[in-house]
């Protein structure tokens, strides 16, 4: 099958023949690996790779701009857990993916980018003329991919591609790059020297774990008066959530989660400190732990409260990133898989757990802390806001993926959606614009495949503007996807930054199409509503399946960042 719509105007399927290009023999490999999905744009280049998708069993998605399918392989592989494949064309094709690449690495998404290039005698010249031709395209990713690769023969097309898929599932994982020439994509080949691969079974590598390392940590963590865990993405990456919640039991130690961490610890657990990490009560919360095991996360910017956080006690850092190991904070630093540490913790920690007493102590200190941050909230004007939130999450289904563009209901929600059952995930790893949509549809892709629940994707008006295009890939492809725009007229953020910063805003405000009407134009429901009827019609979208646009026109604040309190540094 070659597309998720019957009406997608591809040739039919060759007849039984056993002619083949090196075209065949990537997507051979990606489906031996396990791969079933493929985003992509074609182009001159790459016209050997998209040939043979009529070839194959692979599921394609047609994407419009290609930032806008780097986003949707995002979403991709979040739903399927493992590696996405990224089809690109030479040159512009290629660089036009960046940004969502970047969004890739920051937040440690397997994405595998198979882009086209110039023919083998080119590569590195820079000056054959060639259209889409760059002296070095494999230079232009260097800072956003974990690795890159070319292919510069046939025979090189099995092994590049199993290598490329490996590097983008180690840990971290990430975005990788594989180019494949022109004429390498073109050559035909034979069924006896380039067979067709097996099933291939590949791992993600993991670092070595250091037992003596983790003997201090469970030394640490057991002789703690006041122990605390801070859990990032890298938990939901290593699948490490049961460790953590056991781990979290047997120390009665409360439990924050950065804002792509919302998924690795129940929201109402009573040790649950929820992802409040704008919210100098959770810096200050952090700070007081005697012992505070950071885990999964660098503790970057957001994930510090910009940098305010000071730890006073003893820090224990796990990460599989050696890039961020303790590079914020001083402490005992353990390169490991998220996973592999918290279960070598537990076997290590001392034979006992918490006693009931040490539970009822911190549940009431994570429920003080809750309580703190829900009275910050309420003394200021933002019932709108918050009855939205509320409204919104008691509207759609528990399972239900969302995906959150750079705008700021989602500012709210990296804080206060409950992400229950489903996949929270938004553009805040690198903070680019764009991400909503496009990786709702690369996720739903996989549930129109395989089966899932309808997927919602929140943006701006202004963010909406990037992934307008992708209006057409949804309505070809018939996707189960409500969009919920947020019509406030223009960067609504930069807007409030501008006016806190300056006093007033300049090159904020937009002018925008008629969504209900471009959305309907293709053949999308879609209704102007107000903000108390949205979570109604987003409810009603979901529930029916299929593509829906719901418009919401309002002006929405933003809570006010404690951080400002101690520090100089602003939210830009």
């Amino acid at each position: 099958m070659n597309s998720t719509n019957s009406s997608e105007s591809t040739p039919p399927a060759a007849e039984s023949t056993s002619e083949r290009i090196g075209g065949d023999l990537v997507l051979e490999t990606i489906q031996a690996l396990g791969g079933r999905h493929v985003v992509g744009l074609p182009g001159q280049h790459a016209l050997g790779l998209f040939d043979a998708i009529r070839r194959s069993d692979l599921h394609y998605l047609s994407s419009r701009i290609e930032n806008n399918a780097g986003f949707m392989a995002d979403g991709l592989a979040r739903a399927t857990r493992t590696v996405a494949p990224l089809f690109l064309s030479a040159g512009p094709g290629a660089l036009t993916s960046l940004a969502a690449l970047q969004e890739a690495a920051a937040s440690s998404i397997p994405v595998l980018a198979v882009a086209a290039q110039i023919p083998v005698h080119g590569l590195g010249g820079g000056r054959h003329g060639y259209l889409h031709e760059l002296p070095d395209q494999a230079a232009s990713f260097t800072g956003v991919v974990k690795n890159t690769f070319t292919v510069r023969h046939v025979s090189q097309i099995v092994p590049a591609v199993i290598e490329a898929w490996q590097h983008a599932l180690d840990a971290p994982a990430g975005p990788v790059l594989l180019e494949l020439p022109q004429d390498v994509l073109l050559e035909r080949i034979s069924d006896d020297l380039y067979p067709a691969p097996s099933v291939l079974s590949v791992q993600g590598r993991i670092p070595h774990l250091s037992q003596p390392l983790i003997e201090r940590a469970a030394e640490l963590l057991a002789a703690a008066k006041r122990p605390v865990i801070y859990a990032g993405g890298g938990v939901r990456a290593s699948a490490a959530t049961a460790e953590l919640l056991q781990l979290s039991e047997r120390l009665a130690a409360p439990v924050a989660t950065t804002f792509g961490g919302k998924e690795v610890f129940p929201w109402e657990h009573p040790l649950s400190l929820q992802s409040w990490a704008e919210d100098m009560h959770t810096t200050e919360f952090l700070e007081d732990a005697d012992v505070l095991l950071v885990v999964g996360t660098g503790l970057g910017e957001l994930s510090s409260n910009y940098f305010t956080l000071a730890p006073r006690g003893t820090v224990i850092h796990i990460d599989a990133d050696l890039g961020q190991l303790t590079a914020n904070h001083r402490g005992l630093g353990i390169h490991a898989d998220a996973r592999d540490a918290l279960k070598a913790i537990l076997t290590t920690l001392p034979d006992g757990k918490a006693s009931e007493s040490e539970l009822a102590a911190n549940a009431a200190r994570a429920a003080e802390l809750r309580d703190k941050i829900a009275a910050r909230l309420d003394a200021q004007p933002l019932e709108k806001e918050m009855k939205l939130m509320a409204d919104l999450r008691a509207a759609v289904p528990a399972h239900t993926d969302t995906f959150w563009d750079m705008t700021i209901l989602a500012y709210w929600a990296w804080s206060a959606w409950n992400p229950q059952k489903g996949i929270s995930a938004s553009g805040q790893g690198a903070g680019g614009l764009g991400y909503g949509l496009p990786a709702a549809i690369g996720a739903a892709l996989v549930a129109h495949t395989d089966g899932g629940t309808s997927k919602l994707a929140v943006s701006g008006d202004g963010g909406s503007l990037y992934g307008i295009a992708e209006l057409a890939t949804l309505a070809q492809h018939n996707l189960d996807v409500t969009w919920l725009i947020i019509d406030d007229g223009g960067y609504g953020i930069l807007r409030e930054y501008m006016v806190a910063e300056f006093g007033a805003a300049t090159a904020t405000e937009l002018a925008r199409p008629d969504y209900v009407a471009l959305a309907q134009s293709f053949g999308i429901s879609a209704q102007k509503v107000s903000i108390e009827d949205a979570p109604a019609a987003v409810a009603a979208g979901l529930a029916a399946g299929g593509p829906h646009v719901v418009l919401v026109e309002t002006r929405l604040e933003l809570f006010a960042p404690t951080h400002l309190d101690r520090s100089s540094i602003h939210k830009m």
